[in-house]
């Protein structure tokens, strides 16, 4: 039968976000039933993957890949660096990439050659070509919600509109956004994802976002991490240029339902997960802890530090704090009030499993960098946001979170202590019970899209088909 062989490429963008949620589609592929999946990552983080014998044992069709990705150990990956990253892969790894299909590298040890590419979807556009090239149907993933990948398909627009390059004072960007067809309501200049801030429409970077977009619409699919109740307007308007849209999110919790409760999920994390933090919440009163995280990529000024640990401290709330390697620009000397009331009711951790600690009773507001992944595990949780976006489609991501969904606030493009204590009173106290309504109501939304006749389920279903059917086809042509 065409599904015995299957054998499916994932392909990420190799950075923590885009690793974690495209392991998380490869497990469930893995759980739906595709014989053979390999995981192409980055030499770099491939040495970082906390590769876990328990996934590895659990499917023995799976297995690791590797590419270097052309930087140096050294090189931070992260911050507006990133697109260092992406010259360095469109150079050095795409024709590696192409070499390894082409030579058969990845059929060893009786496996079938791949016969269906699932490749991020953003910088890694190459992919297309080289799946075209060697006859390979590829799907593309977005990591990024369908509200951002829609907002990034209307870059054209934005800019014939000349609404692009944004002009203006302050009080400008407070103005509505009415290029973007679903989002007339509520969507404001400074709403949009950070690149098109760019003061100029030629700006490499907003160029690139713009161009590695419209290049979607030449894979066979694309998969995003979302569900219909979540962003049915979004999904909506996109599936008029791409028909084959697969909407399987939230991936999380699609492997919660996926997985008994005794099964151990296994680690997406390029970082040591600090688990003490797990017995330090246990101390805790339910509800009463804020969960700080700024994610993988987030680099603070010494400033933005202060201002938001002040804030902190004088909110009188317990706070969990990941403070990742390398998260802050210079030296960090540290008040020595602030590390008086850090060591009172603070816990700081340089990693943390981050959907057990959402999860976990003590935990009663997430201070974010609102990147998608973490907006959907805080949805799933129903754990209320104050959201500080910082780069990419975060922007938007808050706005979501603070205007259309409401569950939580957005401190978008403001640092400031006072305001950083009054959104935490805000969702903790004074707007606690409205917040948290909004939250719960979402959370069980999520729970349903993933369940048995749920939207994300049937995707899932017709995802699975359609990679079986892409097998029978190629099988055909060999």
């Amino acid at each position: 039968m065409a599904e015995s062989s299957s054998h499916v490429l994932i392909f990420p963008f190799p950075v923590q976000g885009h690793v974690k949620c495209m392991l998380q589609l490869a497990e469930l592929l893995c759980l739906s039933g595709i014989p053979f999946l390999t995981f192409l990552n980055s030499d770099h983080n491939h040495r970082r993957l906390l590769l876990d014998s328990h996934f590895l044992a659990s499917f023995p069709g799976f297995r690791f890949a590797s590419l270097p990705d052309g930087l140096p150990p050294d090189h931070p990956r992260s911050g507006i660096r990133i697109f260092e990253l992406f010259d360095s892969i469109s150079a050095v790894t795409k024709p590696l990439f192409r070499d390894m299909l082409l030579c058969g590298r990845l059929n060893c040890d009786g496996r079938p050659p791949v016969n269906c590419i699932i490749a991020d979807g953003i910088f890694m556009s190459f992919a297309i070509d080289v799946a075209e090239e060697v006859g390979i149907p590829l799907v593309s993933f977005r990591t990024f919600s369908a509200s951002c990948f829609w907002t990034f398909l209307c870059i054209p627009r934005l800019i014939q509109a000349g609404d692009l390059p944004i002009r203006g004072d302050d009080d400008d960007m407070g103005r509505a956004v009415s290029s973007v067809p679903g989002m007339e309501s509520f969507l404001r200049f400074c709403d949009l994802p950070s690149f098109c801030r760019a003061a100029d429409p030629s700006d490499r970077a907003l160029q690139i976002v713009a161009t590695e977009t419209h290049l979607t619409t030449r894979a066979h699919a694309l998969i995003l991490n979302t569900f219909d109740e979540l962003e049915g307007s979004a999904l909506s308007h996109i599936r008029r240029h791409i028909p084959n849209l697969y909407a399987v999110g939230p991936l999380g919790a699609f492997l919660h339902a996926k997985l008994p409760e005794s099964s151990r999920r296994s680690s997406t994390s390029l970082w040591q997960e600090d688990r003490t933090c797990m017995a330090w919440l246990d101390a805790r009163p339910p509800k009463s802890v804020v969960y700080v995280s700024f994610g993988s990529i987030t680099v603070l000024t010494r400033d933005q530090l202060l201002e938001f640990w002040y804030g902190l401290v004088n909110s009188g709330k317990p706070f969990l704090w990941v403070d990742r390697p390398n998260s802050v620009a210079g030296e960090q000397q540290v008040p020595k009030e602030l590390a008086a009331a850090t060591r009172e009711r603070g816990y700081v951790v340089g990693w943390a499993p981050q959907e057990e600690v959402l999860a976990h009773p003590a935990i009663g507001g997430f201070l974010t960098h609102s990147g998608w992944n973490s907006t959907l595990e805080s949805l799933v949780a129903g754990v209320p946001m104050i959201c500080w976006p910082y780069f990419g489609d975060q922007q938007m991501n808050s706005r979501f979170v603070g205007e259309v969904w409401k569950v939580g606030v957005d401190m978008k493009d403001c640092c400031d202590r006072v305001i950083v204590e009054k959104m935490i009173r805000d969702v903790m106290e004074v707007r606690r019970e409205e917040v948290e309504k909004s939250a719960m109501q979402m959370a069980e939304t999520a729970r349903k899209a993933v369940a048995g006749g749920g939207s994300s389920r049937a995707s899932l279903d017709r995802l699975v088909e359609d990679i079986k059917l892409m097998t029978g086809r190629r099988n055909a042509t060999q």
